[in-house]
């Protein structure tokens, strides 16, 4: 063996699951290159059909937001332009994360596809979150802050206004998602929040459709929503509140009706399965195969409703996972929120499969 083949050879004992971008990049040859070699060391027998061994097997991989969440709430009526007394709180945040920890909890197979910063932050947000969730797709950056997200909330819980720091998404590119492909082929299901940018969303949606993987998306609010491509074929779900609906179908949504022509509007686009949410009304979907209903969630005390979206697009998933109908799986995913809503925490620390199977069918039986 030449002093590349050796070097290929250590690389990829190392890492079984490295890419053939990873081993250009890490021997100065040309991608063309790297599978010129990795084609001669295996037809001498010195690479055993490794042709690529993907990662593990998985549920479900989650890519997009791992955040600090920072919640000030008032304790009296919220007036604006003077100061509020407030208790505040720190958790861990995210869209993607709080969607990966939920399945986590339910006892999901379920990776996380995110960048945090090497900073307090970061260490803190990845070591809470891989007791649940699998981090290895993650990455870490020297140079660039965790994301964070702060919410101001009314005395009765309720979101006044966010902030949301949010420029680490922009490092995650095309290649980024390349490099790391292998997650997402081995998975039974991809979530994908609209934290990433517009290009990186269309390669994925695209990459998806075409190696045959169901995917999901939850966009993380209006404005971010309009980054997702015209195109949409190749979603298999799209959830959604009315804000990003309307962004979305480019309507208003005044009345029922209005949220299923709006679920048609984005169904046109190529979306397999769409549902709206109308916050303390529940929801409405709408799918390709003529499924089609309204659920009313229970009524419950509200501790808080961060995260309540989050776990909603959890419970979707589990039932879609667990071979539910579309009404039966929106069920599963009221219940998750319910569970979420009862708790000061942005995922219910509570939450496991049983209480989720108690709550479904308290609520829905």
């Amino acid at each position: 063996m030449n002093e590349k083949e050796l070097l290929i050879l250590q690389l990829i004992n190392a890492n079984p699951f490295i890419s053939q971008i990873e081993l250009a990049e890490k021997t100065h040859l040309s991608r063309s290159a790297v599978a010129g070699y990795i084609s001669s060391l295996t037809k001498e027998g010195k690479l055993l059909g490794r042709a690529y061994v993907l990662p593990k097997q998985k549920d479900i991989i989650s890519i997009g937001g791992a955040n600090i969440d920072r919640k000030i709430q008032a304790l009296n009526h919220l007036q604006f332009g003077t100061s509020n007394p407030a208790e505040s709180s720190q958790s861990c945040g995210g869209v993607a994360r709080n969607i990966a920890e939920n399945l986590g909890r339910l006892g999901c197979n379920v990776s996380l596809m995110t960048i945090v910063g090497e900073d307090h932050e970061g260490e803190w947000l990845l070591d809470y979150t891989k007791t649940f969730v699998d981090i290895s797709p993650s990455q870490v950056s020297p140079n660039l802050a965790t994301g964070t997200y702060t919410a101001i909330l009314d005395n009765e819980g309720e979101m006044a206004v966010a902030l949301a720091d949010m420029a680490i998404y922009d490092s995650i590119d095309i290649d980024f998602i390349e490099k790391k492909w292998g997650y997402l082929a081995s998975s039974a299901m991809v979530v994908m929040d609209t934290n990433l940018s517009a290009d990186v969303l269309k390669h994925v949606i695209v990459r998806c459709k075409e190696d045959n993987i169901p995917l999901c998306i939850t966009p993380v609010s209006s404005p971010k929503v309009k980054r997702l491509p015209e195109s949409l074929q190749g979603v298999t779900w799209l959830i959604a509140n009315r804000d990003e609906a309307e962004a979305l179908s480019e309507m208003t949504i005044n009345d029922e009706d209005d949220f299923f022509k709006a679920a048609e509007k984005i169904m046109k686009k190529g979306v397999e399965k769409v549902v709206l949410t109308r916050g303390d009304k529940g929801l409405i979907y709408l799918t390709q195969q003529g499924e089609k209903g309204i659920l009313h969630p229970p009524k419950v005390h509200v501790e808080d409703v961060t995260g309540a979206g989050d776990s909603l697009v959890a419970g979707i998933m589990f039932g879609h996972l667990n071979g539910l109908n579309t009404e039966d799986a929106c069920k599963i995913g009221i219940s998750c929120s319910v569970l979420t809503l009862q708790s000061h925490e942005t995922v219910n620390p509570a939450l496991n499969h049983i209480r989720l199977q108690e709550t479904f069918q308290q609520y829905f039986k």
